[in-house]
C-alpha cells in the first residue's frame, strides 16, 4: 500500500435516486469496513452524462488526496463500451482515483484534477462473483473502487489506454465586445451555467449587459439585484452564470442545456 496516497475517502455520484445506492455501499463496506463514503449526488437527471461530468468536475477537487471516486451516468450499462479507471496527479503531487463508464463521464474531472492516465478495468477477480447486465455500480465500480481504496495499485485493474471517449465543455468566444458561448448545465435553481471560465471575464460589477434582447447586470452576487431580475455573475463553480434573483434564469430566457447564448457588453 502506498501510504502518501491512500485515504478512506471515497465519493459515489450517480442518476440512481434513493434506492440502488445502498447496495453499492454495502459492497464497499463489505471490503473496506472503515471506508468514509460520501455521496456528491445521486439525482443527476437520468442518462445525462454531461450533467454528471460538470457535477463531478466542480466537486471532486474539494476532496483530499487519495480520494477514490466513483461515478455512474451509464446509458450503455451491459454493452460493450469499457469500465475504466482513472489516475489524476497534481503538480503539486496530489491523486485522485476516478472509477466509472468510459462514456465520457469521468474526463473533465480528472483533467482538472491532473495529468491522468487512464486503464481498461479487465481484472475480474476485482468484481463481485455474479455481474448483472444492469448494475455494473455495484458489481464491478464499487468492488473496484473499495480495493482501491485500501491500496490497490491502479495498475492492477488492467492494462493502460489511450484510445478513451473524450468529453469536452469546449471555451466560450470573446469576439469585439461580444461573449459567444454554450450552456453546459442548468442547476435546481434554473441558474444557468456557460462554459465561459470566469477568468477571462473583464466585466466588472454594475456593467450592464444584453442577453436575448434583455438588459442584465453584471453583479458578484444574486442579492444586489431585486427580486425577479436577471443577473449575470461568476458562480462557485467558476464560470459566467446567468440567474433571476429568487427565480429561473431557464425559464426567462428559454434556455437548456447545449444551447448557445450571446452576451453583448454594452
Amino acid at each position: 500500500m502506498n501510504s502518501k496516497f491512500h485515504s478512506l475517502v471515497i465519493t459515489l455520484l450517480s442518476d440512481f435516486g434513493d434506492v440502488y445506492p445502498a447496495s453499492m455501499k454495502g459492497v464497499i463496506l463489505g471490503i473496506d469496513p472503515d471506508a468514509n463514503i460520501v455521496d456528491i449526488t445521486h439525482s443527476i437527471p437520468r442518462h445525462d452524462v454531461r450533467a454528471g461530468a460538470f457535477i463531478l468536475m466542480t466537486a471532486a477537487k474539494y476532496f483530499p488526496s487519495g480520494t477514490v471516486h466513483i461515478a455512474v451516468v451509464d446509458p450503455g450499462v451491459g454493452t460493450k463500451r469499457r469500465a475504466i479507471a482513472i489516475r489524476a496527479v497534481s503538480r503539486n503531487g496530489d491523486t485522485h482515483y476516478f472509477i466509472g463508464p468510459d462514456n465520457g463521464l469521468l474526463i473533465p474531472a480528472a483533467r482538472a484534477a491532473g495529468e491522468i492516465e487512464v486503464y481498461d478495468i479487465s481484472n475480474k477477480s476485482l468484481f463481485l462473483r455474479n455481474i448483472s447486465g444492469t448494475f455494473h455500480g455495484r458489481d464491478i465500480f464499487a468492488p473496484v473502487g473499495a480495493h482501491m481504496l485500501r491500496g490497490l495499485r491502479i495498475e492492477e485493474v488492467g492494462g493502460r489506454i489511450l484510445d478513451f471517449r473524450d468529453l469536452d465543455f469546449g471555451t466560450g468566444k470573446k469576439k469585439c465586445d461580444s461573449i459567444y458561448c454554450e450552456v453546459i448545465y442548468i442547476d435546481s435553481f434554473g441558474n444557468i451555467i456557460t462554459n465561459f471560465s470566469g477568468k477571462s471575464l473583464d466585466f466588472q460589477p454594475g456593467d450592464e449587459l444584453q442577453i436575448e434582447d434583455i438588459r442584465v447586470i453584471f453583479s458578484s452576487s444574486y442579492g444586489f439585484c431585486e427580486k425577479g431580475d436577471p443577473v449575470a455573475l461568476v458562480g462557485s463553480h467558476g464560470f459566467l452564470e446567468i440567474a433571476v434573483n429568487m427565480g429561473n434564469a431557464a425559464k426567462m430566457f428559454d434556455k437548456k442545456q447545449g444551447d448557445e447564448i450571446m452576451i453583448e457588453h454594452l
